[in-house]
């Protein structure tokens, strides 16, 4: 009589869980229409030709959608989780900031370690003080300086140093590129690679990130173009001006990218620096990398590269939880990732309006919430019926 009731009672939850699941289904099917909707409505009013998305978790990705075109032309080629996009200012937290930690856990530096230890050049003036850490949470007090095209690099160092109003290292927040263009040359100097060859060699190359590159070659790829100064669109050749009088390889821009591999670089960060079995960080790193380390009056919140809290968080949207981080691209990318929720989302958009800075911002706030409400509330699923021991 008690198995009979046992065998009922595994029926029924059975039958639950079907229920539920299709009810499931079928709600997640029209969020996921209102994700499309959102960037059909995008595309219509002109901020964007056309964007990818992919949400995942710790297994991999949940889903998936492209929408629109490389140009707003008709005859223009689909997207796809396979286009080559200009990530912009993600090149900080998948390129820079990942090589950084990769060379601290090799024990090459210190995050405390001064500037001038790796640049000579600040020896004797008032930013050889500035560490390490003060250039990956954006607090080294410098700002960003134009760069001449002739020899780039020192000519960018001599105006640094000439810098006039520098607030005191770690007293203050200010977004600048210039702390990102020292930490690739940093990454160069200490480990004697490039940082483009350094990262794909020691990041991307184990977790088969096969189409992630700086200075892409248009003949292998199908390349997202990113606005000129001209208005013109152009594709392959890094929007950001510092980052073309570098070379094409700096440590701010210049990293080029495809949701299918944002996908691969998410799911390893929260399964713990591992990817398919190949442990690419420590995970003790990863969460050095993205726990907190500088607060300002409680309204920025910065880790080690990443964004947590800022007027720059707009793709943590209503409902992702406060381990929650990511960054944006001003070519129109962005990624937040939350290990509490087990959620990532990545957004990669061929962006045509930089003057609506308010609705684009919203788009991604707006994906992101909804990004949420769809994939991390819990289920009723056979997991249950799998949990009981039934004699």
């Amino acid at each position: 009589m008690i198995n009979t009731l046992i065998i009922i009672l595994t029926i029924s939850l059975v039958s639950l869980s079907t229920a539920s699941k299709a009810a499931d289904d079928l709600m997640d099917a029209g969020r996921a229409v209102t994700v499309d909707a959102m960037l059909e409505n995008a595309i219509r009013r002109g901020l964007i030709s056309g964007a990818v998305v992919l949400i995942g978790n710790h297994t991999g990705q949940l889903y998936g959608t492209s929408q629109g075109r490389l140009y707003p032309d008709a005859a223009a080629p689909l997207l796809s989780d396979r286009t080559l996009f200009d990530t912009a200012s993600l090149t900080k937290v998948i390129a820079t900031a990942p090589a950084i930690m990769k060379l601290l856990e090799q024990g090459k530096i210190k995050l405390l370690d001064p500037l001038s230890r790796w640049f000579p050049e600040f020896e004797g003036t008032d930013r050889e003080e500035i560490t390490i850490l003060n250039l990956l949470t954006h607090s080294s007090g410098m700002n960003d300086v134009d760069i001449a095209n002739n020899d780039p690099l020192n000519n960018l160092l001599e105006k640094v140093v000439l810098q006039n109003n520098v607030a005191m290292p770690g007293n203050r927040f200010r977004y600048a590129d210039i702390n990102f263009i020292l930490l690739g040359e940093l990454v160069k100097r200490v480990s004697k690679t490039p940082l483009d060859r350094f990262c794909a060699e020691n990041i991307y190359a184990p977790i088969g990130m096969a189409e992630t590159t700086f200075l892409p070659h248009a003949e292998y790829y199908v390349i997202a173009p990113t606005t000129g100064h001209n208005k013109t669109l152009k594709a392959g050749v890094v929007q950001d001006m510092n980052a073309q009088r570098l070379g094409g390889v700096a440590g701010h821009a210049g990293l080029f990218s495809t949701a299918s591999d944002l996908n691969r670089f998410a799911n390893m960060i929260l399964n713990g620096g591992k990817y398919n079995g190949i442990q690419v960080f420590n995970e003790r790193v990863i969460t050095q990398m993205t726990s907190p380390y500088f607060y300002s009056n409680g309204k920025i919140i910065r880790g080690l590269g990443w964004d947590i809290d800022s007027p720059f968080s707009s793709p943590r949207g209503n409902s992702f939880s406060d381990m929650s981080f990511g960054h944006t691209g001003y070519s129109g990318s962005s990624i937040w990732i939350d290990p509490e929720q087990d959620l990532y989302v990545i957004l990669l958009t061929v962006r045509l309006d930089y003057t609506n800075v308010r609705q684009f911002n919203q788009l991604r706030k707006d994906i992101s919430t909804l990004a949420v409400s769809i994939f991390s509330t819990p289920r009723i699923n056979a997991e249950i019926v799998n949990s009981m021991e039934i004699p």
